[in-house]
């Protein structure tokens, strides 16, 4: 689950989650919560049944989409409330490519998520225009079809800030140096949650993982599909981990990679202050890396050097932002990618090595924000906002400032990297207005296939652990650990072993009897 943030820091993250502390708990009580839960069920199964009566009227795709031919785009309509399917409704944006094999290979349509919340999934079918080597097989057997979730770029999308306004740097440290520096962050906090209130309050109720599970229900029914087949990956293995929950017999074939931890009491505040961990311990992998390879990027031949580097680098741009753009919530924004993704390893270090060399423009290019850039700026500001609402209403989230305070300042004193701009991301939470629900209890239903778990040892972003959570509540699931290796979203990666298992799962449905481990894919090159 990726995001970038906006308010007084800037990073990406996952989510948060609940444990002790004051919460925001929904008023409702157990017998009408049942009440809604079985209203939202008759609610989803009418809306599939018309879904499936209208089916899609497949076009080429809008030209400024930036898709390409042979693939088209559609719309379905689904209910803003389940509860209420004859209501508002909003349109669901969807595209897709036709299965390259032949009739007899033909499989169905395979859909994606690529994470967020917020996060597009319509470029999913260019892995067949762009000739994806990993994706080439599961291609003959499975149209591919990507989507926008609710709120998210074409389908209803919600914002809570001016896009101009959301990318202005520098923004403040996220690191706070005083209790007025504290203040401040709250106070850009409480005012994103009322600006999603006012520009986007009457969607706010109902931006939440199960509703969005049943939109994926309603667009399975679209396309004429009795069962879905589905790969989910970072909060994409939520979302797939709660429908399996809700439509479990509807699942044909489901790959997981890279895992929220799925259990109610990390959903969401906690699932953030476990990333601040693991993001700490990717950070130094990756600066081991580039203390290895000194003779290319000349930061230093120990890890403690290279530290010290940041640690100066973070310093300067604090006294005197980069370029006047770049201070360091911009830099914790860019050099985030390197422990997110192997592929951004030498990247990072390429940008990071100039600077030190003399030449600071790579950094400042790379790091700040381009005003001019009107529908990049548009698109993480609607991402960003999809971020918030689905986590704020999800679940329960403390709203007493003194324990956001305590567990942020002990994390930050052995997990510095993150941990601030990480609370300043979700503290809106905290005085969201809109109504939140119980996180779903994530379960093995009635009629669950086995499910395809796929996770790096070492992921900053969606720790080990959640991985091991979710194949505990989908019994029969298998679980392939990626060893010694810690990039995020692993199923895109060239690794043979992991390739050929989830290829093999796709088009047969056969799992390994037990679980298994792949070694590591290859190291970046510098």
């Amino acid at each position: 689950m990726r995001r970038t943030a906006m308010l007084g820091s800037a990073g990406t993250l996952i989510a948060g989650t609940l444990v002790a502390g004051a919460l925001a708990a929904p008023a409702a009580n157990a017998d009408s919560n049942r009440h809604l839960r079985d209203a939202e069920a008759i609610g989803v199964a009418v809306a599939a049944a018309r879904a499936a009566q209208a089916g899609i009227d497949w076009q080429d795709c809008p030209a400024d989409w930036g898709l390409e031919k042979p693939i088209q785009c559609g719309w379905v309509t689904v209910p803003v409330d389940y509860a209420k399917p004859d209501g508002k409704k909003i349109k669901i944006a969807v595209d897709r490519i036709n299965a390259t094999g032949t009739p007899a290979e033909r499989q169905g349509a395979l859909l994606y998520n690529p994470g967020g919340p917020g996060g597009s999934g319509l470029r999913f079918p260019r892995r067949v225009t762009t000739k994806n080597a990993i994706w080439a097989g599961a291609a003959k057997a499975y149209d591919f079809v990507g989507f926008d979730p609710r709120g998210v770029g074409k389908s209803a999308p919600i914002s809570c800030v001016d896009p101009t306004e959301f990318v202005k740097g520098p923004k403040a440290d996220p690191v706070p140096d005083s209790e007025a520096d504290k203040r401040a962050q709250r106070k850009l906090a409480a005012e994103y949650a009322k600006g999603c209130a006012e520009k986007s309050g009457d969607m706010l109720p109902f931006m939440n993982t199960p509703n969005t599970a049943r939109d994926l229900d309603v667009v399975r029914a679209a396309l004429g599909e009795k069962k879905l087949n589905f790969v989910g990956v970072s909060y994409g293995t939520y979302l797939g981990a709660v429908y399996g929950t809700l439509f479990p017999t509807h699942v044909r074939r489901m790959v997981l990679d890279s895992v929220v931890n799925p259990s109610t009491r990390k959903i969401w505040y906690e699932v953030n202050l476990d990333q601040d961990i693991a993001f700490e311990g990717r950070l130094k992998d990756w600066m081991t890396w580039v203390a290895q390879n000194d003779a290319t990027y000349h930061l230093g031949d120990t890890l403690a050097e290279v530290q010290q580097q940041w640690v100066t680098l973070r310093a300067a741009a604090k006294k005197a932002p980069l370029g006047g753009k770049v201070g360091p919530a911009e830099l914790i924004g860019f050099f985030q990618n390197a422990p997110y993704y192997d592929s951004m390893w030498a990247p990072v270090a390429e940008a990071w090595s100039a600077y030190a060399a003399g030449d600071p423009q790579p950094l400042i290019d790379n790091a700040a924000s381009d005003p001019t850039d009107t529908a990049g700026n548009a698109a993480s500001e609607n991402g960003n906002a999809v971020y918030t609402a689905v986590e704020c209403a999800d679940a329960p989230w403390p709203t007493s400032w003194k324990k956001w305070d305590r567990d942020n300042s002990r994390l930050h004193q052995k997990y510095p990297f993150m941990t601030w701009a990480n609370a300043w991301m979700n503290l809106p939470c905290a005085t969201w207005s809109a109504p939140r629900q119980r996180p779903t209890e994530v379960k093995t239903g009635k009629g669950l296939p086995p499910v395809l778990i796929a996770q790096s040892e070492r992921d900053a972003a969606t720790p080990y652990a959640g991985a091991v959570e979710l194949h505990k509540r989908f019994k029969g699931s298998r679980l392939i650990t990626e060893k010694d290796a810690g990039s995020h979203g692993i199923t895109g990666l060239v690794n043979p072993c992991l390739n050929t298992k989830v290829e093999a799962y796709l088009l047969t449905g056969k799992l390994d009897a037990r679980d298994q481990t792949c070694a590591p894919h290859t190291t970046p090159k510098p």
